[in-house]
């Protein structure tokens, strides 16, 4: 499956904002058994992007090392 490249470009910054919103509402709606799962849920979600846009930009970095092309056109 393919995405149009502006969405993907902007998922890594979705997955972050998502669980930021995930741990603020953790904070404020103090029920002891949902409270829990969304802090852990918006946590595993804001790793999750920052991962993925740190091996971004990783792999970008390497491939202008190295000398390989990328496939924009593709």
């Amino acid at each position: 499956m393919r995405v149009a490249r502006p969405l993907y470009e902007a998922l890594p910054y979705a997955y972050i904002i998502v669980g930021i919103a995930a741990v603020g509402a953790a904070y404020f709606w103090r029920v002891a058994e949902w409270s829990g799962v969304m802090a852990l849920f918006g946590m595993v979600a804001i790793v999750g992007g920052l991962m993925l846009a740190l091996r971004r930009r990783d792999y970008r970095i390497q491939k202008r090392h190295y000398g390989g092309a990328f496939d924009d056109e593709k």
